[in-house]
Formats: C-alpha cells, sequence, structure tokens
C-alpha cells in the first residue's frame, strides 16, 4: 500500500472513552418531564391534546406526586381545584381554562353554563365548571402534601384555609347524595366516578334514552382511536344525564330525564332518578379522605373524633349495602333498581385501602385479585379495570377491560397496608416498569401492557414519581399516615 496513500486515509471513527455517551434520562426526571410539560402555572391538564382542562381527582392524584419535585405547586395544585368550589359545597369535575378554544373539549363551558344553571347551587361566576363531582380524593392528597413539608405548609397557612373547604365537600356528599337512604354516597352520572365507560354502568345507562347524535360533537375521537373509546350508543346517554343535570339547575334528587318515575328504594333516601349508583371505589375514598380530615383537624389544632367515627360507620355501610361474597369482592348498588348490579369492576377492590376493613374481607379481595377475574401476579402484571372472564370484557376500550395507574396505585397501597408486602412489591415493580415503557401512558392492555389512550398523561406520571420516592424498604403504604400516629 502506498505510504502516502496511509497517511491520507482518515483512520475510522472510533467513541472515546473518556467521553461516553449520555445516560438516558431516568425514570424520575422522564416522569418529572411530563408534570412540567403539562403544569400551566397554576394547574396540571391530564393531557395538554385531549384533555386540556383541570380535572379534579386527577389533580388530587398528581398533587401526590407533585409533592416530591415541589411541594408548593401540589399545594398551589389543589388551591386552585378547591377555589372553584360552589356554594353547596360540591367540587366540580373540571375546571375550564378560558384560553382554550371551545372546540377543543366536549362538553365544552356552553355545554354545562354553570353560572347560569347552577346559580341556584352557588355556581361561582368568575370562572366556569362542570356541574358534576368525582370521587373525593382530595382531603387524602392535601394531608400527603402537608406531610412533604410540613413548614411550607404552615408558613403559607395551607391547611388552614383548605380544610373548610374540604369540610363543606364532604358535607355536600354526605348530605346531598344519600340518596339509597343506606348511609353511603350516590354517584349520578358515570363521569362522577370516574371510571365512564365501565360495564358496571351498563344496566342502570340502559334506562336513559340517548341524546341525538347530531346534538353533539366528540372532540375526544380527534386524540384517541375510537376502539379505545366509548361507543357513540354510550356517549349519547352520558350527554343526556348531564343535559337534564343542567337543566335541573344541578338539583341533586331526582336526576334523570325520567325524573318524574323516580323510586325510592327503603323510603329513607333522597329521590332517585334514572342514573343514581353507590359505587364501592367513590365512597372508599371518601372514608380515606375522612381520616384524613381527622388529621388535618388535629394538625390545626381541633380534636375531630366524630370524623374517625363516621369513616368506620360508613365502612360498615360499605360492608353492608356493597359486599357480595359469592363475587368474592364489593359491588355496585342500582339505587333506583334496588339491587347489586352483578359485574366485577376493579371499583370493587378499591376498598382494600380502607384501614378498618375486616381481616377476612381484605383477604377474600387479595384472593380475587389475584384469581381468575383479575389475574395479578398470574395472567396480569397490573390489575385490570374489568372483569377478564367479564362478557363486556374488552383489553383496549376506556375503562371497560384496560389497566389504569390510579386504581393499581390504590391497590398497591392497600395491599401494602394489609400487610400483603410480596404482593405490593410485584404491583409497585410492574407499575414502573409499565410507566416508563408505556410512554407514561393513559392507561394500558392488562395482558401485553400496550399503551391505550394518549401518552404523557399526569397521574400516570405523578404516581410513578410517588412510588419512586416511597420505596417499600420504608415499610410506608402512603395510607399509613391517614389513621395512627403523627407524622406531621
Amino acid at each position: 500500500m502506498d505510504r502516502n496513500a496511509q497517511l491520507t486515509t482518515r483512520p475510522a471513527r472510533r467513541g472515546i472513552a473518556y467521553d461516553p455517551a449520555a445516560a438516558p434520562p431516568s425514570l424520575q426526571a422522564r416522569a418529572a418531564q411530563v408534570l412540567e410539560g403539562n403544569w400551566t402555572g397554576r394547574s396540571t391538564v391530564p393531557s395538554r391534546g385531549l384533555y386540556p382542562h383541570q380535572w379534579s381527582w386527577d389533580s388530587a392524584f398528581i398533587a401526590i406526586g407533585l409533592r416530591h419535585l415541589s411541594p408548593l405547586r401540589a399545594q398551589t395544585e389543589l388551591e386552585t381545584l378547591l377555589a372553584a368550589q360552589w356554594a353547596d359545597g360540591r367540587v366540580p369535575h373540571i375546571v375550564f381554562n378560558p384560553s382554550v378554544p371551545l372546540d377543543a373539549y366536549f362538553p365544552s363551558p356552553d355545554f354545562w353554563r354553570s353560572s347560569a344553571a347552577g346559580r341556584t347551587a352557588g355556581a361561582p361566576r368568575t370562572v366556569q365548571t362542570s356541574g358534576i363531582v368525582q370521587p373525593p380524593v382530595h382531603a387524602l392528597a392535601a394531608w400527603l402534601v402537608h406531610l412533604a413539608d410540613p413548614g411550607l405548609s404552615r408558613a403559607r397557612g395551607f391547611l388552614t384555609r383548605a380544610y373548610p373547604r374540604l369540610a363543606a365537600w364532604h358535607g355536600y356528599l354526605l348530605q346531598r347524595r344519600d340518596l339509597g337512604g343506606g348511609g353511603l354516597v350516590s354517584v349520578v352520572h358515570p363521569w362522577e366516578q370516574g371510571m365512564d365507560n365501565s360495564p358496571c354502568w351498563d344496566r342502570p345507562l340502559s334506562r336513559v334514552t340517548p341524546a341525538p347524535a347530531r346534538s353533539f360533537r366528540r372532540a375526544d375521537l380527534d386524540h384517541g382511536a375510537p376502539d379505545d373509546r366509548p361507543t357513540d350508543l354510550d356517549y349519547g346517554r352520558y350527554v343526556r344525564l348531564a343535559a337534564d343535570y343542567r337543566d335541573r339547575g344541578y338539583a341533586d334528587g331526582g336526576i334523570g330525564g325520567a325524573a318524574r318515575r323516580t323510586a325510592v328504594e327503603g323510603g329513607g333516601g333522597r329521590r332517585a332518578g334514572d342514573f343514581a349508583v353507590e359505587d364501592p371505589a367513590f365512597n372508599a375514598l371518601l372514608v380515606a379522605s375522612e381520616y384524613a380530615l381527622a388529621r388535618i383537624a388535629h394538625e390545626l389544632g381541633a380534636r375531630d373524633s366524630a370524623r374517625e367515627v363516621r369513616a368506620e360507620r360508613l365502612t360498615a355501610a360499605l360492608v353492608e349495602r356493597l359486599w357480595e361474597p359469592a363475587a368474592g369482592m364489593f359491588l355496585c348498588r342500582d339505587v333506583r333498581a334496588g339491587e347489586l348490579i352483578p359485574e366485577r369492576g376493579v371499583s370493587g377492590l378499591v376498598p382494600l385501602l380502607l384501614p378498618a376493613l375486616p381481616g377476612d374481607l381484605a383477604a377474600t379481595l387479595v384472593r380475587t385479585m389475584c384469581g381468575p377475574h383479575f389475574g395479578l401476579g398470574g395472567t396480569t402484571r397490573l390489575v385490570p379495570s374489568y372483569d377478564l372472564l367479564g362478557e363486556a370484557f374488552d383489553p383496549h376500550r376506556y375503562w371497560r377491560g384496560p389497566a389504569w395507574f390510579n386504581t393499581n396505585w390504590l391497590l398497591e397501597r392497600g395491599l401494602r397496608l394489609h400487610g400483603e408486602r410480596g404482593r405490593a412489591d410485584a404491583l409497585r415493580k410492574g407499575m414502573l416498569h409499565t410507566a416508563g415503557a408505556s410512554g407514561f401512558a393513559e392507561y394500558v392492555d392488562p395482558y401485553t401492557a400496550q399503551a391505550c389512550g394518549v401518552t404523557g398523561f399526569g397521574w400516570t406520571a405523578a404516581l410513578t414519581l410517588d412510588l419512586l420516592h416511597d420505596r417499600p424498604a420504608r415499610g410506608g403504604s402512603g395510607l399509613t399516615a391517614i389513621k395512627g400516629g403523627d407524622r406531621g
């Protein structure tokens, strides 16, 4: 070979040993980036495209994760939501951002017409909201946010300002929504329970005449695959229920298009309309937040033993009215029909997070969770949203089978609370792996962990942060703070 050619030929490029390639961002950093990207300055949207406003229980879960990044932002998240509370105590399920175009999301502010239709119920005049609610995770979130930085919380008066609003919120639910007369709260729309499209709603929804398809335009299909979303028929029923509730001035009791055909179960409740359901998860989260409110009251210098008594009474009512031994879990109760709904949804496992749940029931819930209907530790890595053996099971369609991170976070906490450390550790590991691999998906196929819905989802990222910070070796469940010794 010509020596001059040797001198002019460039050697192959090699990596430099002391200058390695940058490591990929950690799971924690990626989760933090999602929350940063979804932050609006006062609150966090679940998703920039599909969900461009503030959602009630999303913000509670997001605050639980945000407290590890910025306790101040976590406090602001909850304060922004509570500032939109209605005078009757309800915390609306959506707080609308006025800078977002009306056609970006449906139902939009001009559908709900909160300040006009909700005037009698005390809807705020300065901000537009929806008129329905979502599960009451907020007091639990506020207490955990306080514990992240008690000094900052006390300096800002965070709990002092939040407590009366949270107490009014619980008062609204307990006083206005006991439609069945048995001491439990009823939801009056599937969107209120949060698991919007669950097959558990099919039976009571069948009584609802859907709104005409031409009367609304579904913005959700602009961002999600139709096979992952509710059907047009179900969506038409959701719209009809919401419109009827609005047209009644958001008055509780007699809710639905056939309100004049109302029925009362047991004679002791308020009037129940076309859709009124006692849901296990909704009531379990109210119990958890009642315990949290008792802790908040103690922190503020008041003994509020009545709240713990109420939490235990609600737990007893939950067992009495919704436990179904043959199913091995809690079921929803159709208040109007006066019967349990024979569908196994993940909602019926969520009461595992309650500290006063009888031990034999907790053990049964664990067996059901790990058995053929939900498959945890066997056929599934995460708990699906609906019975794997159910006729309506669909691994991709919204709440009809996919696994969600917020419900799995609640179940992981419940497993750990009831001494199931090995199963809790395995679920935690599965959640962290799936969150990262799916791009923090809204929900996933319970068999394959394939991402469904949107990615970069707010509570998936937030609860990932919470699991990363609350390591199993530390022995905490995140829920031990609501019942037991002081940690604040």
